[in-house]
């Protein structure tokens, strides 16, 4: 059976990174003791993580509110870009209700990346290239669950890469900018 299974399970993570454009690097091992314990059952489950990213950007994609927050446990955590962007899942939901009113969210494309598995097979990790039509590439770091065989989304960080030769310069400009701390109600 394990024969049969995994070049199917191996055709299936090709076809979800290719479509994409994605690549998924890095696995842990899991301990004999602990489920799932051979390297098919580590690519299904970085297969199904792949799938709830995926599914979880082409959702804010097209404005689609309720699959975009299904893809989230129910107390995710959203960092964004500023500062002052912590968001617990209803005040990120608050907060994205206009940009989905009308059926466009926002648009991050992926391009590489990155799920380790941890040895209990019941959380992951995952970093990712996004890009954007505005503010070119970026990285985005997620933390993942599986909640009843589903991988949620326990905390996403979304951030701009920095390039060091200019890094000085940037945080010059952004000491100019202090961050509002009246404003961490996001």
């Amino acid at each position: 059976m394990l024969r049969t299974l995994a070049p199917a399970l191996a055709l299936l993570l090709l076809a979800g990174c290719s479509s994409n454009q994605t690549r998924i690097t890095g696995c842990s091992t899991f301990p004999k003791h602990a489920q799932p314990n051979t390297e098919v059952d580590i690519l299904l489950e970085q297969s199904k993580i792949e799938g709830t990213l995926n599914a979880w950007h082409t959702a804010a994609s097209i404005g689609d509110f309720d699959r975009y927050f299904r893809s989230m446990t129910h107390d995710s955590i959203f960092l964004g870009t500023d500062a002052t962007e912590r968001w617990t899942k209803p005040q990120f939901m608050d907060y994205a209700r206009e940009p989905f009113a009308d059926g466009h969210g926002w648009t991050y494309n992926p391009s590489q990346r990155h799920i380790t598995v941890a040895h209990d097979g019941k959380t992951a990790w995952s970093d990712e290239l996004l890009t954007h039509d505005r503010y070119g590439t970026l990285r985005g770091t997620s933390v993942l669950v599986n909640i009843n065989k589903h991988w949620k989304i326990a905390q996403y960080n979304l951030t701009f890469l920095v390039p060091n030769p200019i890094a000085k310069e940037v945080v010059e400009l952004i000491s100019t900018h202090p961050v509002s701390s009246s404003d961490t109600s996001h």
